[in-house]
């Protein structure tokens, strides 16, 4: 039986600036990321510094224009620099597609004052984002947000919370929906609110069963000031923002899936190859091999999905049902595959002394942010029967 270890994952890299790009990312995530992450999320310890690593070197800005301190890369690049960075931890990279989600109003619907005054710092001067949408009444059904924005002059004073919110109370500045008409989608308004704003604060963080070295907070707006030059887009396209900025998110999300089920799968697949029993490595067992096989073709299967749906955003045709899809498909595959990891290495498996049951319980949350899988359903099924289908 062969000795050597996981083969590398085989990339999509359209150029070579692209290789030389993923290179970067694999030597940050094994030398960064790698050596400390069971530490961290034991101890719940936030590895800011890995996200200014991250900036400096230019990979939180990498789907994003040249011209604005952007790493000008297609979707489909960003997304598998996503996905190594969520195999090495997913702590950051959820944060680095949160981050994404973050910048995505400014980049996409901010004016050239905008995106020329924030978007340098935003994707390559240190800074850390978050995305304000949920609220704790106001999950799937965001369009119920009540977080207010009231004209003042040449300002708005926005009063409400915000929940789930991560990086909430340590991100330098968070992309704000806040309701600035009447009810439903059509009241929404998208803002920039720097993360030091007066009358902003962070509750303390929720205690989450995975990624626990990730803040996830609720954020309280007491009367916080933000000029009309912060406002992003026009008044009452908030909603229309968010769900663009959603599309996109979702694929990171998809990737970070993807990332985490390489990492369960090469942890197995090594400890199979090292553990004996009966005589003989239990990699000789063929229950074990066929488990091994479906992980391995689950994550094929994602990896594909969401490449394929990262290909039609970069050609700027639809690809929300794709999104959708991939971020559901993904999501589940990485619960089964977190799962079947923990089976394989037995009562090792359950224990922290191997990152596969951190694995399982991180790989939940995926199933829930970005709109839970059930939501994506909605989408998908919304999309196929057209918009007279209620």
């Amino acid at each position: 039986m062969p000795e050597s270890g996981p083969q590398p994952v085989e990339r999509n890299l359209p150029t070579e600036e692209a290789r030389d790009l993923m290179s970067l990312v694999r030597e940050v995530a094994q030398r960064e990321i790698a050596p400390t992450v069971n530490e961290d999320e034991l101890a719940g310890r936030f590895p800011r510094e890995v996200f200014t690593l991250l900036s400096r070197s230019g990979l939180l800005g990498l789907p994003y224009s040249e011209e604005y301190g952007g790493g000008d890369q297609p979707y489909k690049v960003y997304l598998q620099a996503v996905e190594e960075l969520a195999a090495a931890g997913l702590t950051v990279g959820v944060g680095t597609s949160v981050h994404t989600l973050a910048c995505h109003a400014v980049a996409t619907f901010g004016t050239k004052e905008q995106r020329t005054s924030h978007l340098p710092e935003m994707l390559g001067g240190g800074l850390l984002g978050g995305y304000c949408l949920s609220e704790p009444a106001s999950g799937s059904d965001a369009a119920a947000l009540r977080t207010r924005a009231v004209r003042d002059g040449d300002d708005w004073v926005i009063d409400g919370t915000k929940a789930w919110i991560t990086h909430g109370g340590v991100a330098d500045f968070y992309t704000v929906l806040a309701r600035t008409g009447g009810e439903g989608a059509k009241g929404i308004t998208a803002f920039l609110v720097p993360g030091d704003a007066p009358g902003l604060t962070a509750a303390a963080p929720e205690k989450k069963m995975g990624m626990t070295g990730s803040p996830t907070a609720q954020l309280h707006f007491d009367g916080v000031r933000v000029p009309d030059s912060r406002r992003i887009g026009e008044e009452g396209q908030g909603f229309r923002i968010a769900l663009d900025a959603l599309d996109s998110g979702r694929l990171g999300i998809a990737a970070c899936a993807v990332g985490i089920s390489q990492a369960a799968l090469d942890e197995a697949t090594g400890y199979l190859r090292q553990r004996q029993q009966f005589g003989r490595p239990i990699a000789d067992f063929q229950g074990l091999r066929f488990m091994l096989a479906d992980m391995a073709t689950q994550i094929e299967a994602g990896r594909a999905l969401y490449l394929a749906a990262a290909r039609l955003r970069d050609q700027g045709r639809p690809f929300s049902r794709q999104a959708a899809m991939a971020k559901l498909f993904c999501s589940d595959a990485a619960m089964r595959v977190t799962t079947d990891a923990v089976q394989l290495l037995g009562g090792y498996g359950y224990t922290v002394d191997f990152p596969v049951e951190r694995f399982m319980r991180d790989a939940k949350v995926l199933q829930i942010v970005e709109g839970t899988n059930q939501v994506q359903r909605v989408v998908i099924a919304r999309d196929l029967l057209g918009p007279e289908s209620r």
